[in-house]
């Protein structure tokens, strides 16, 4: 299936990419071609926050898109976000690219997104109540946790927003093919990533929807200057028992095989992650001669 798909390669920042050397990036980026810029969420850290810096990089470039990889939704309360992506939506017609997660990578991050319920219980109908603010004006909703009593939150995009999610556990591959447009994995296999694949697509066959089949996707880590110590300890706790070769490229030509191999497992849609901060021109060097030959 994967001739079929269309194939995109975006970015994400290097680890400590903090506002003085983002500043530059996404038009960095998009006159070297790349798709998309794609940013996290990492309060303690150096790095953006992502939906400001979605909003600088909208700013300074005309085609890149820009997305989350991965913001935390269950702790925001949907209608306001809802509003933020409406607004850099209008703003930014068709390049805004929104992927939630259900918690923070970091642990002590966790009480920043402080949440009304059971926090799974939380995410499902936060993301219930999103995708209605994306799709109709006045909003009825009723739900444990959040109301709206006929909301509009402004003027919607003319293509309505994809909102895809994150996450490995069986709940969030389900939580996935109910409630989501699209998945974006990480630290899985290409067999791995097949399965996580077919798991949501079942669970949209089961609530009776469908998603398309190129709205699958893999951030990728390239350490082609050496495997960081934190990323080994991350590989090894998120696939206990799989060769971090299969979850990290360690050299150009490793991400290459591996991208291959994903799209033979039906995924399309890749956001390539340097290993190391420093010099982006290399790291560009590497993406443009063994990986983005691989979009169609």
């Amino acid at each position: 299936m994967g001739e079929e798909l269309k194939i995109r390669v975006g970015v994400a920042p290097a680890p400590g990419t903090g506002p003085a050397e983002f500043a530059g990036l996404a038009e960095t980026l998009e006159a070297a071609g790349v798709d998309s810029l794609w940013l996290s969420e990492l309060v303690y850290a150096p790095e953006v926050d992502p939906l400001v810096g979605m909003a600088h990089a909208l700013a300074r470039t005309t085609k890149l898109k820009v997305g989350t990889g991965v913001a935390i939704l269950p702790g925001r309360h949907p209608v306001l976000v809802a509003k933020q992506l409406v607004t850099l939506a209008g703003l930014a017609p068709k390049r805004v690219l929104p992927v939630f997660g259900l918690r923070p990578a970091n642990a002590a991050e966790h009480a920043l997104f402080n949440v009304p319920g059971p926090r799974a219980a939380v995410f499902d109908e936060a993301l219930t109540l999103l995708r209605l603010l994306l799709e109709q004006d006045d909003v009825q909703f009723a739900g444990e946790f959040y109301q709206a009593d006929g909301v509009t939150i402004g003027p919607r995009p003319a293509k309505r927003l994809d909102v895809w999610l994150g996450g490995s556990a069986p709940a969030a591959l389900r939580r996935a093919g109910r409630l989501s447009d699209g998945w974006l994995g990480s630290f899985h296999s290409p067999e791995q990533a097949r399965a996580a694949r077919i798991a949501i697509q079942d669970a949209a066959a089961e609530a009776g929807r469908e998603i398309e089949p190129d709205h699958f996707g893999l951030s990728l880590l390239v350490a082609s200057e050496g495997m960081p110590d934190r990323m080994l300890e991350v590989a090894a706790k998120r696939r206990p028992g799989t060769p971090v070769t299969e979850l990290v490229a360690t050299s150009w030509a490793e991400a290459r095989r591996l991208l291959e191999q994903h799209i033979d497992a039906g995924l399309s849609k890749f956001v390539i992650r340097p290993g190391h901060s420093g010099d982006y021109q290399r790291f560009l060097d590497g993406l443009h001669r063994e990986l983005l030959p691989l979009q169609n």
